[in-house]
């Protein structure tokens, strides 16, 4: 998009075209105006269109132009913070609202797809969270107990069964997600779009915000040529904020994470890496995710950015570490690279805020867009229909504050990656 093959990569070359929209030229009304088409903008925008009111969306580039069309594809069940801790960070209501929806979240993304038949290339699997060495291992315990005991569908897999399923003995084991899956997630970003017009929202593309404000019991949102003018207002740019909008971007410190796709695999490495097509992450702090397309390519990826050197870094890091975890791999190289931006908060949780009367948006997924965006979308929706209060949202109503350190920290993210792939795996195999 934009002319930079390494935004979107793959993801862009393979998934289906988007719907043919314009950008917005003239002055509308609507119940619903919502900024930006990822998944939480199109997920609400289809959930308030199914249910017949009026929404319009407002995406200053193209559809799944953030996160939502760079990840790795991983529909992950939960958060990046251990089950127990949750109450610790949001409170014990909120923790259990928060437990049992992201737990089904990735059912209800499966669910959209299915309902509205989008092509996206998913794969029901499940998940393995990988465990590198003894650490890795006991924290994977962890999860399993607490997972276990909410009566999710997960289970510790030894180093043994790790690897007949990975297709390396490179782990001590792996947790397995059964509720989880993978799919291709600019292809679901585009599908969300295509659903939402079927359903009657209005979308718009290559029209940016460039100013809000409160006019009676009406908000007006503009952009360069047109205006939209709603009772309610919805904010879902998360970490690719711009403009007015600004505001989200800085709230969050950005974590750059990197993909590389390999050729499409043989049929011999097909049948030893992956052969259950589950996506895969590890226990790594500077961690590394791996899963199959479609067409049997491998997108290999980890912490880091493909600028300022770090391309040539980066991508000599993964072939020597697919080699390490892969030998039949060695000398393979890569087809397609890209690169985005994962937006973090301190404590690894989402932040739900209240930008004004009747607007609201949720950002800082910390690198678990595809489920809780599509569930914070619905979310959001059922506010806005009355059919849940402010008490009754799975997150507490939060503060906006600039993220601590933030640029010196983005910086440390982005040279310490480089650092560590700089040096890592070039030892002896």
């Amino acid at each position: 998009m934009l002319n930079d093959p390494r935004s979107h990569g793959l993801w862009e070359a393979s998934a289906p075209p988007a719907p043919a929209t314009q950008s917005l030229k003239d002055t509308t009304d609507a119940d619903v105006v919502i900024v930006g088409g990822g998944y939480t903008g199109l997920s609400c925008a289809l959930h308030l269109a199914e249910a017949g009111r009026s929404a319009v969306v407002l995406e200053a580039h193209e559809f799944g132009f953030g996160g939502a069309g760079r990840n790795v594809g991983l529909v992950n069940a939960g958060l990046w913070l251990m089950p127990d801790d949750m109450s610790a960070a949001v409170g014990h209501t909120h923790a259990e609202r928060l437990l049992e929806a992201l737990g089904d979240g990735p059912a209800l993304v499966m669910s959209i797809i299915d309902r509205h038949g989008i092509d996206c290339e998913l794969e029901r699997n499940g998940t393995l969270h990988c465990a590198v060495g003894k650490r890795g291992l006991n924290e994977l315990r962890q999860r399993e107990a607490q997972w276990l005991k909410r009566g999710a569908p997960v289970s510790l897999l030894d180093a043994a069964e790790t690897a007949d399923r990975v297709g390396t003995t490179a782990y001590a084991g792996s947790l397995l997600d059964r509720r989880a899956g993978t799919l291709q997630p600019l292809a679901y970003a585009r599908g969300l779009a295509r659903a939402a017009l079927a359903a009657g929202a209005r979308l718009f593309t290559s029209s940016p915000v460039t100013g809000i404000a409160r006019q009676g019991a009406h908000w007006d949102v503009r952009t360069p040529d047109g205006r939209v003018r709603a009772q309610w207002l919805v904010v879902a740019t998360d970490a690719y904020g711009t403009g007015p909008w600004q505001v989200t971007q800085a709230a969050q410190v950005r974590l750059p994470y990197f993909n590389l796709a390999t050729p499409p695999l043989d049929a011999s490495a097909l049948a030893a890496i992956l052969p259950g097509k589950e996506g895969v992450w590890d226990t790594r702090t500077i961690l590394s995710s791996f899963r199959l397309d479609r067409a049997g390519r491998l997108v290999f990826g980890s912490v880091g950015a493909l600028r300022n050197g770090g391309a040539a870094i980066h991508k000599g890091w993964a072939r020597r570490a697919l080699a390490r975890l892969f030998p039949r791999l060695a000398g393979v190289g890569f087809e397609h690279e890209w690169y985005g931006q994962i937006g973090m908060t301190d404590d690894a949780v989402p932040r739900l805020h209240a930008f004004g009367p009747q607007a609201f948006g949720v950002f800082g997924y910390n690198g678990r867009g595809i489920s809780p965006g599509t569930v914070f979308g619905k979310e959001l929706a059922l506010l806005i229909l009355g059919e849940k209060t402010e008490r009754d949202l799975l997150l507490p109503l939060s503060g906006m504050s600039t993220a601590s350190l933030r640029l010196l920290r983005e910086f440390y993210y982005e040279a310490g990656a480089q650092i560590a792939h700089l040096a890592g795996e070039r030892g002896p195999r």
